[in-house]
């Protein structure tokens, strides 16, 4: 498994809005400017989150985006499901049904089951506060 761009964009604006939450919207180009990454992708990610309720928007003067719950209350693992899918490293052993015939009988199976649950115990376990808590240490250890 390897988390596309798209996943690690997310999860850097969605971490930078939880840095700007001072109840003023975000504006995306200020995002851009300080991620570097370009307003166009941005846009696409935004729209997924937005759609999912994990962003709230608003137009005109003033405008931006904001989170719609506490740092908190996103994980790692929501936000890379929403714009992954899947986080299995095999798909025999995914979250739906769609297991292969040997699914049964295959012991390699109990192999990609336990790094499955690894990865999920890691991204399930880490919250956007939690890394804005690392944020804010690694920003005070530049400090002079």
């Amino acid at each position: 498994m390897k988390i596309s761009t798209k996943g690690r964009y997310a999860l850097r604006l969605m971490l930078d809005l939880a840095i700007n939450n001072t109840g003023e919207n975000v504006t995306l180009k200020a995002i851009s400017e300080r991620q570097e990454i370009s307003i166009k992708y941005l846009e696409q990610i935004i729209a997924t989150l937005n759609r999912a309720g994990y962003v709230r928007s608003e137009r005109g003067a003033g405008g931006g985006y904001r989170l719609t719950m506490k740092p908190e209350e996103y994980t790692v693992g929501m936000i890379l499901r929403l714009t992954e899918g899947s986080l299995t490293v095999t798909s025999c052993t995914g979250d739906d049904d769609n297991h292969c015939e040997r699914y049964g009988e295959c012991v390699t199976v109990k192999v990609w089951e336990k790094i499955n649950k690894a990865i999920a115990d890691v991204v399930d376990n880490i919250t956007l506060a939690d890394l804005l808590e690392e944020e804010r240490a690694q920003a005070n250890d530049f400090v002079i």
